[in-house]
């Protein structure tokens, strides 16, 4: 297994693992394993790989990069919303997986 490979298998089993901590339990593997896979060129820089319920200009940049351009929803208050519920429900992750948090807030839009 390449180092590339390895490093995306550890992300999801983290994803899986945090998504099975906020009750998740019918995790769509495909849908998991796209979010994991567009991270692949972030690999290296670990701050990219998490995301900081607490932060508000990071909670903006998943506002503007994953609700609005991959989630192709516009309505900001119920994009902020969906990304609120999520870091509450990820609030006792000190190290919240974005596949995890992507994966559940496209969860919460629908």
């Amino acid at each position: 297994m390449s180092d590339t490979s390895e490093k995306l298998a550890k992300l999801k089993e983290k994803s899986l693992a945090q998504l099975k901590e906020c009750g998740v339990t019918n995790v769509n593997d495909e849908q998991l394993d796209g979010y994991v896979k567009s991270l692949r060129t972030m690999l290296g820089n670990r701050d990219a790989l998490l995301v900081s319920g607490t932060d508000k200009a990071e909670l903006e940049t998943v506002y503007r990069n994953f609700v609005v351009k991959k989630c192709n929803v516009d309505d900001k208050d119920k994009g902020m919303k969906a990304i609120a519920a999520v870091a509450e429900k990820m609030s006792g992750i000190k190290q919240k997986s974005r596949p995890a948090f992507y994966y559940m807030v496209a969860h919460e839009l629908k």
